[in-house]
């Protein structure tokens, strides 16, 4: 068994909600705590994954934008200051230093705080982050997102919802004709065309414009932290696995295998094979050197 408090930050520029689950003492093994985070998916994309880790404290929050944090007027949105908030978490937790397990873009913004924080992290799992400055295609794959951005602000979510699910949905390297091809229907994913006139979203509206995070691989490897770029077994050749695999060619190491797809901490309708038992095991033993 596991017991969850949840708490509220005022950060710089926003309002954050963090989750500590504690477990039992039976339970508790020797372990460092465990900061698991994605971006924009906020802590309850975790759900399935934390009670697997119930030897463990676990931490888990919101971003600033996204479901029960809040973005102040004029706050900022960068993976510089997302860093900044887990950095924040992690201090008011009083927790560090901590594990961390990092996904998508949570994966990158983890790369700014612990460049400015190793002291308060221990192993740093990074699973399928988008490094997309570090891919081949990178020219290409920079005026697909700023597509996307501008389809939102003239249409709204459902149709740059489409175009952002085709994206992900690419598997391999993008060539120039790609944004040649028609826009395709947000009916086909679930989607409206109708466009509500929201532009709140916290993937289209805010981390999308973010600019590219560019990893510095000399200082990286000099922060003294153990850094293990992690990819999904099910996850072909899309941008994240492809931009785990081009940090860990940067740092000089070999990326590792997880069971599963991009979201392979979840199963669901999408992904019903995946497997959050198997991905959690495979976490603790890389966690805790195993691997």
């Amino acid at each position: 068994m596991t017991t969850t408090i949840t708490h509220q930050l005022d950060v710089p520029g926003a309002v954050v909600t963090y989750d500590v689950h504690e477990p039992d003492s039976e339970a508790a093994g020797p372990h460092r705590p465990v900061m698991v985070f994605g971006s924009p998916m906020g802590a309850s994309g975790f759900a399935q994954l934390v009670p697997h880790l119930s030897d463990r404290t676990v931490i888990t929050y919101d971003p600033r934008m996204a479901d029960r944090s809040r973005l102040q007027e004029g706050g900022e949105v960068s993976y510089e200051a997302h860093g900044d908030d887990v950095h924040r978490v992690v201090a008011a937790t009083g927790l560090g230093p901590v594990d961390v397990f990092a996904s998508s873009g949570g994966a990158v913004a983890a790369l700014p705080w612990l460049l400015a924080h190793p002291e308060e992290v221990g192993t740093v799992v990074l699973h399928e982050p988008p490094l997309s400055v570090l891919l081949e295609d990178a020219d290409v794959l920079d005026r697909i997102g700023k597509d996307i951005v501008d389809t939102y602000e003239r249409l709204g979510q459902g149709p740059a919802m489409a175009k952002f699910i085709q994206m992900v949905m690419h598997d391999g390297v993008f060539t120039e004709d790609y944004l040649d091809q028609p826009a395709p229907s947000p009916e086909q994913f679930g989607f409206s065309s109708e466009d509500d006139g929201s532009r709140d979203d916290a993937l289209l509206g805010h981390n999308m414009r973010m600019a590219p995070y560019h990893p510095e691989g000399d200082a990286l490897c000099a922060s003294g932290v153990r850094i293990v770029p992690a990819f999904g077994a099910a996850s072909g050749q899309g941008v994240p696995r492809r931009g785990a695999e081009a940090l860990a060619a940067v740092l000089g190491v070999e990326p590792v295998e997880f069971p599963g797809d991009h979201g392979g901490f979840v199963a669901n309708e999408w992904s019903p094979d995946n497997d959050p038992e198997a991905f959690a095991t495979k976490l603790r033993e890389v966690l805790d050197g195993r691997d």
